[in-house]
């Protein structure tokens, strides 16, 4: 019976980041995924390369700067590997502050100071951003759209505070589907094997050492397993890891012109992330929903009215689709990496929002666990020990 030196269980961007990093140091490896390889929830994130202490966990900072760093290098390679572009974008972000931002001490520390703009700059940047809401009308209009508490006063203090509560950030973007379509055919190329629609239902073990998986169509054996199960992974006997699902809605547009947005845009209440294609995705929502991947349409009705709002040439972007996505959630945010207690397994999962940001660096420190070797990071803050 065939053995591998790794199975690793999920194909989404973690899995085929780690399965080439372990190929790349000559490990056999089987990536057994329930799907199609890239369709969870890689398939349906927005791809922003999240790199500020606004919005990053203190824990994961270092982990988020370091995996954005990587990422030029780590991009270029998979598209020279496969062929195919990922759409790596660096134009920035535009970021607007929202009322937890204005109390972060990060925001007053002097690095984050030169990434203030003003309105004048803003409108460098973005010719096309309207600056400026004040017809009562329409403000109780978007008021109501929204679904806030709001009063109407108060969404015009908010539309009104943009551009002086404005960061532009050195970020980059990436177009995840891309991505996770170009690591699959570089995973294939180096020799990685697949067994796709075949979902794992436990992990197998001898004498308390994994030793490979069982699924619902068979059973694979591997010196090491490593659950990169995402939303799932908390399935999979005998561990139950405390990942949930969360889900994110997502309404994608045809901008006219193409170039209609240039860089990321992330209010308060939506964001804008422009491919250079020509598509604009809005979205996104933070659902407790279970894995229902329904999308809503008054969800997107209103990011749709949002997007208008912001960029009012948005009106004539015709609107391509809608989708759902399933991120892994944990009970603290942060990702569960690292070896279990049981010899033999290891886990990485949990990443949120954070999954396509953090695909280079977790198959960096992953790897170094997996072969024994010590990472380059302290994973200490994403042990799964901190859930026994």
């Amino acid at each position: 019976m065939r053995t591998w030196d790794v199975i690793i269980v999920g194909g989404g961007i973690i899995g085929l980041s780690l399965s080439i990093a372990l190929r790349k140091r000559g490990a056999s490896v089987l990536v057994v995924e329930r799907g199609e390889p890239g369709r969870e929830a890689s398939h349906a994130a927005g791809g922003m390369l999240v790199d500020c202490p606004l919005e990053t966990k203190p824990a994961l900072q270092p982990l988020a700067a370091a995996s954005a760093r990587m990422y030029p290098e780590f991009a270029h390679e998979i598209e020279v590997e496969s062929g195919m572009k990922v759409d790596l974008r660096e134009h920035g972000t535009i970021l607007f502050l929202s009322e937890d931002h204005l109390g972060h001490p990060a925001l007053t520390s002097p690095q984050m100071r030169p990434s203030a703009i003003s309105i004048a700059e803003l409108e460098h940047l973005e010719p096309d951003f309207r600056t400026q809401k004040s017809d009562p009308a329409d403000l109780e209009s978007i008021r109501q759209e929204w679904g806030t508490e709001q009063s109407t006063e108060e969404v015009e203090r908010f539309f009104r505070s943009l551009p002086g509560r404005a960061l532009f950030l050195q970020e980059r973007s990436v177009d995840p589907r891309a991505l996770t379509a170009a690591a699959w055919k570089v995973a294939k190329n180096r020799g990685v094997d697949f067994s796709s629609g075949d979902e794992v239902t436990s992990v197998t073990e001898i004498d308390g050492r994994a030793i490979g998986v069982t699924t619902n169509k068979t059973s694979f054996h591997a010196a090491k397993v490593v659950n990169c199960g995402g939303a799932w992974s908390g399935q999979i006997p005998p561990r139950a890891f405390p990942t949930r699902p969360v889900k994110g809605q997502m309404l994608c547009l045809a901008m006219h012109p193409r170039t209609l947005l240039k860089h990321v845009v992330r209010t308060p209440h939506v964001y804008l992330i422009p491919r250079s294609d020509g598509r604009l995705l809005v979205g996104a929502t933070v659902e407790e929903a279970g894995f229902d991947k329904r999308t809503d349409g008054a969800t997107m009705q209103k990011f749709h009215k949002a997007a208008i709002e912001l960029v009012p040439k948005l009106a004539d972007a015709k609107i391509l689709e809608d989708w759902a996505g399933l991120r892994p959630g944990t009970p603290d945010a942060l990702p569960i990496l690292g070896a279990t207690e049981t010899p033999g397994y290891y886990v990485a999962t949990g990443h949120f929002r954070d999954g396509i940001l953090l695909a280079p660096i977790t198959a960096e420190v992953m790897a170094a666990v997996i072969e024994g070797r010590r990472p380059e990071h302290n994973l200490t803050a994403f042990s799964p020990a901190r859930f026994r």
